[in-house]
């Protein structure tokens, strides 16, 4: 069992749950599941310590709720939820990118593709029957997220999936740095929250990277891209330092994987000779674009190369970035643990799998409670804390 929640339990004396919590993981969802089950558990046993006895009926010995996926011999599949739900404050876990988990069809094993996993989520919820008192699907990368604006005849899928939840009764979506958040317009009447891991992350850099020097002479935050200056700026904010971008100059002629290929990449900042650098940006997919602003970076004279992506996709495999790691290319890639990761990927020196389960416990447990969860949204305090305490200088 974990403890030590850092906020007061006496904070929620009074706040009333908006239901009985329960936490259902669909596939490949279950070791953060327990993790977080496990922060909860504890927590809860220290809070009850302080609450009425007529009102200690919400500590439990667990909060999961097990829901079985199964398949028919067709791939046709249905979602059954083994105990009742009714009244619950329902939390559904869903990582629509764990081609990890596979199933069976026609006695041949396929993984599991992200619209499989979105079947399940939609079969879950059904299961659900409308019982529950409050349904929330926390979805840390957001299914068709890249997929969020239409560009002549194309499908807008990002916003056709929330759509979706809402009409099955989803009040609530949580997700991690969504691509572009501007698609929650999609679903006005809908609770929708990115949540951005920027603390996560400096606290990852400075755990791993104990000589990082985080004054700006010797640091500055780039954006690979202009869809990432948003998030680059919170970081740099945050840490007190400058920000440069990367712009993309792309052959609009070609379409080429779904996309148009990058032709180069050209550098808007200051003069980083001689610094550290740190690279944000939202996903690694193939890793290509990402090695191309390493090299850049490399060009213009940056000393180490740090990247923070909260999610690590590696598409085309890991030899093309073991092989930039070795020439000098990167220091360490930094990615969040909530998606599916190879433990070819996990056994890498040159990657750090950032673990977020506490951070999504005091989420869960705070929206439970219906209470703000705007101070875990805004963590702006908690780094300059972080920063204090470890003795870094700002600015």
């Amino acid at each position: 069992m974990v403890s030590g929640r850092v906020e007061n339990p006496g904070e929620y004396f009074g706040a009333v749950p908006a239901g009985k919590l329960g936490i259902i993981a669909l596939p490949g969802c279950e070791r953060m599941a327990r993790q977080i089950d496990s922060y909860i558990v504890g927590w809860r046993g220290e809070y009850a310590k302080t609450l009425p006895p007529d009102i200690q009926h919400y500590t439990r010995d667990s909060y999961l709720i097990d829901a079985k996926l199964l398949r028919f011999s067709t791939g046709e599949g249905k979602a059954v939820i083994t105990q009742s739900v009714r009244g619950y404050d329902l939390f559904i876990l869903c990582d629509c990118f764990n081609y990890g988990e596979t199933y069976e069809m026609y006695g041949r094993e396929y993984p599991m593709s992200p619209d499989d996993h979105f079947a399940n989520l939609k079969r879950v919820i059904s299961a659900a029957a409308g019982k529950e008192r409050r349904l929330t699907v926390i979805m840390p990368m957001l299914y068709e997220g890249r997929q969020h604006r239409r560009n002549n005849r194309e499908s807008l899928d990002c916003a056709m999936m929330l759509q979706e939840l809402e009409s099955l009764g989803v009040e609530n979506l949580i997700t991690f740095d969504a691509h572009d958040p501007r698609v929650q317009n999609a679903i006005p009447n809908c609770g929708f929250e990115s949540v951005p891991p920027i603390y996560q992350m400096i606290k990852a850099i400075i755990n791993h990277v104990p000589d990082v020097n985080l004054h700006k002479d010797h640091l500055m935050v780039i954006s690979p891209d202009e869809g990432a200056i948003s998030r680059c700026i919170s970081y740099s904010t945050a840490l007190g330092v400058d920000v440069g971008m990367f712009y993309k100059r792309r052959d609009y002629s070609i379409l080429k994987g779904g996309r148009n290929p990058i032709i180069a990449h050209e550098f808007l900042g200051g003069n980083m000779h001689g610094k550290d650098v740190i690279v944000v940006d939202d996903m690694i997919a193939s890793g290509d674009s990402m090695i191309d602003v390493c090299s850049k970076l490399k060009e213009l004279g940056a000393e180490r190369v740090f990247c923070c992506a909260a999610f690590g996709l590696f598409t085309s495999g890991l030899a093309r970035m073991d092989a930039a790691y070795k020439a000098g290319l990167f220091d360490k890639i930094f990615t969040c643990d909530m998606i599916y990761g190879t433990p070819e990927l996990l056994e890498r020196e040159w990657h750090v799998s950032v673990r977020m389960s506490k951070y999504i416990s005091y989420i869960i447990d705070t929206l439970n409670h219906d209470m703000s969860i705007s101070r875990l949204l805004n963590p702006a305090d908690r780094i300059q804390r972080l920063l204090v305490q470890r003795g870094y200088r700002i600015g």
